[in-house]
């Protein structure tokens, strides 16, 4: 049984599209990552799932209900993009005023423990680092023990460590029973969590599915090698992107055997040669720009020319 539902949901600002008639249902016991660039449409489903928008047709459900209906969103825990906290209030205060709303919260010792806040709880939110706030809201999204948790760009301002450090509070809330519906502009972030990916573009679904499927639907490769002539082998058939970085080429290709046949028959000087899958970001980068406009035969020729 799902527990929230998009169906045919369409979101308009005025003449601007947000949202275009999306179908999706999120079932319980997953970690589902939304990726998309800026304007796909991602922060504005979340705010529908939240009740602070409706839509402009199409039909929204948590839990069943409208997301307008009180007693479904307290099963709902959320982290938007902006962290806003009181600057005079310490962080135990904020974590014990908002599980006070919630009849089975979550101690806050354990929630201080679980995100790394506990040298923290007596510290004023206002002298808090920007990557500390974000910690703090991101805990106060699990505080009410809720059974679904929408993380809208959570670990925006920390660094690699306290990054990591979040991921696996995360995955441990989520092996204790909640579901998870996070964005990121960190494409490894989506990675190293999500079990399902939805891949948002201008407001529609490009693609739901299993990371690994996401990826092998792209039907791209990497191939890293040294040459002389970088420019002849870039022109290859098989070839729909190139960079050079740090002294090495750096070409994505549509069919890796082919292309591997490709450059021997041209004779280009080449050596070290690696061939892997694409990864995650990869593929992201290909959906999104086969439905921008112009991404024919003609875009992806132009498309070479990157490096």
């Amino acid at each position: 049984m799902t527990i929230a539902e998009f169906a045919h949901v369409t979101r308009r600002y005025g003449d601007l599209v947000a949202v275009d008639d999306v179908s999706l249902g999120i079932d319980p016991g997953v970690i589902v990552g939304l990726l998309g660039p800026n304007g796909a449409g991602k922060t504005t489903l979340l705010s529908l799932l939240q009740g602070l928008r409706r839509p402009t047709s199409g039909r929204v459900t948590l839990f069943g209900a409208d997301p307008s209906d009180a007693h479904a969103r307290r099963l709902l825990g959320s982290t938007p993009q902006e962290t806003a906290l009181p600057d005079t209030l310490r962080v135990g205060e904020v974590l014990d005023y908002v599980g006070g709303h919630f009849a089975d919260r979550a101690p806050t010792g354990e929630l201080a423990v679980e995100f790394g806040l506990d040298e923290l709880l007596r510290r004023q939110c206002g002298s808090l680092s920007g990557g500390q706030k974000r910690r703090v809201a991101v805990a106060l999204a699990f505080v009410g023990r809720p059974r679904l948790v929408l993380l809208d760009e959570p670990t925006t301002g920390l660094d690699v460590d306290a990054r990591r450090t979040l991921w696996a509070a995360i995955r441990r809330q989520h092996e204790a029973g909640a579901t998870v519906v996070v964005t990121s502009h960190y494409l490894e972030e989506i990675e190293a969590l999500a079990q399902r990916v939805v891949v948002l573009g201008d407001g529609r679904v490009l693609a739901d599915d299993t990371v690994a499927r996401v990826i092998s639907r792209v039907g791209v490769s990497r191939v890293e090698l040294s040459a002389s002539d970088s420019g002849a082998i870039a022109a290859l058939p098989s070839v729909v992107q190139h960079e050079s970085i740090d002294g090495r080429e750096m070409f994505t290709v549509t069919d890796a055997d082919a292309f591997v046949r490709e450059l021997v028959v041209s004779g280009a000087d080449f050596r070290a040669l690696t061939v892997r899958g694409a990864t995650l970001e990869e593929a992201f980068l290909a959906l999104t720009e086969a439905s921008a406009p112009g991404s024919g035969p003609a875009a992806a020729s132009r498309r070479k020319d990157v490096a």
